[in-house]
């Protein structure tokens, strides 16, 4: 007989509508009772609520702008209305006038291929990123549903940042509104402070506040932001814009 679970785990599990019904009645007992779990179960919704701003990138219509600019340049030729006129030889006018045409057909088609080829590579680059983006969240639900998901939150100005982590999983994800758009050249970049010093944990993508950090998040005492350069550094090169502890 398997025993019932501590109702102090679940409440990741209950934010993300995960529990069977009579577990989540339980907690929801539980809850009107327990701040703690009160508290925990506030930041995971805010967490999740963090989760649906990410964006993905589409492809502009620029095929379509294309062709309908492209009809309007060609003209196409009355048709021969009787054998007397289908049966006279073509004039050089008429005949330079075909072949000008032809030719403006043939650019245009060319120059529709390229946009065509264009707008294919950034759908498949679209697609790519959606799935990156999708494996993120993916990744950062199960942390949230882990037994022993725990949330920390911290704000800097309008930015507000939650880590969540799991020490039995040993990962960590941040999550972020309100981070000013950085310059050309500059990206955020994520920290596990070990107590002293600081190891790279990831740079936050340009256009959502989300990532899965990379590395162990068992021995750190915090998670910190800094501006860097892109590409990112192997040490921070300036204070912590945010640091959020892990304690």
């Amino acid at each position: 007989m398997n025993a019932a679970p501590d109702l102090h785990t679940l409440t990741g599990a209950y934010a993300t509508h995960a529990l069977p019904e009579e577990e989540r009645r339980a907690f929801e007992r539980h809850l009107a009772h327990c701040r703690a779990c009160a508290q925990e179960v506030a930041e995971f919704e805010v967490t999740l609520s963090r989760l649906g701003t990410a964006e993905s990138g589409r492809p502009s219509p620029g095929l379509k702008a294309a062709v309908m600019t492209g009809i309007g340049d060609v003209r196409q030729l009355p048709p021969l209305t009787g054998p007397a006129e289908r049966g006279r030889r073509t004039s050089w006018p008429a005949r330079r006038w075909r072949e000008l045409a032809l030719a403006a057909c043939l650019a245009l088609a060319t120059a529709l291929g390229a946009v065509a080829v264009q707008q294919h590579d950034r759908a498949q680059l679209a697609q790519v990123r959606a799935g990156a983006l999708r494996d993120q969240q993916a990744a950062v639900m199960g942390l949230l549903t882990a037994p022993d998901a725990r949330t920390t939150t911290a704000a800097s100005g309008a930015a507000v940042g939650t880590v969540v982590w799991s020490a039995g999983r040993g990962q960590a994800a941040f999550l972020v509104t309100g981070m000013p758009a950085l310059p050309r050249g500059r990206t955020y970049e994520l920290w596990f402070s070990d107590g002293g010093t600081m190891r790279p944990a990831g740079l936050l993508p340009a256009d959502h506040g989300q990532l899965l950090l990379t590395g162990d998040v068992n021995g750190a005492v915090g998670v910190g932001v800094t501006q860097e350069p892109s590409g990112g550094s192997a040490q921070p090169t300036g204070q912590p814009l945010m640091l959020l502890s892990l304690t």
